[in-house]
């Protein structure tokens, strides 16, 4: 007798899940007066992973989630919180015009704050890695500009501390 499936994941998909638990949880913490730790914590026991209701013509059925790798995700949530005002100067040279973080929306801050952090702080991510998972994380939040807004952003930041690793073409 056999217990219940066990879902195996890839690691990339571990860290796709843990970039977009990262800008959840970042999110929530900019509408809440809970300290980091306790919203660490929830994520950490009770929001990871489990499963979501997918259409199938008339009928939902539970999906399992992808769990998220742990440590990356708490990796990423802890650095940009710690690392806020430096991430928030980046985004806003990066932005045109008259945009700054403090009049964009509260979602996209925080993908462009986890995606300005890995590209600054995590060296062993390549660039095209980080502009595209958080391109891909904008496209479920956003239908408008929004995700070409992330590109455009990441894609400065990558041009101005990476510039070694991307290839002639950009990124």
């Amino acid at each position: 007798m056999s217990g219940p499936k066990q879902e195996v994941y890839s690691r990339r998909s571990r860290l796709s899940a843990a970039r977009l638990c990262a800008v959840q949880a970042l999110y929530l913490t900019e509408f809440t007066d809970r300290p980091l730790t306790d919203v660490l914590s929830d994520f950490l026991n009770e929001r990871l992973g489990g499963s979501a209701l997918q259409e199938d013509g008339e009928k939902e059925n539970p999906t399992p989630l992808v769990p998220p790798d742990p440590t990356v995700f708490t990796a990423l949530v802890r650095g940009t919180v710690d690392a806020k005002a430096e991430l928030d100067a980046t985004i806003n040279a990066s932005l045109d015009g008259e945009r700054t973080t403090a009049r964009l929306e509260a979602i996209l801050t925080s993908i462009l704050r986890v995606g300005v952090f890995e590209m600054t702080h995590c060296p062993d991510v390549p660039p095209k890695v980080v502009i595209s998972e958080y391109v891909d994380i904008a496209h479920a939040f956003f239908g408008g500009p929004e995700p070409k807004l992330v590109n455009a952003v990441l894609d400065r930041v990558a041009k101005a501390v990476r510039a070694d690793e991307l290839s002639p073409g950009g990124a």
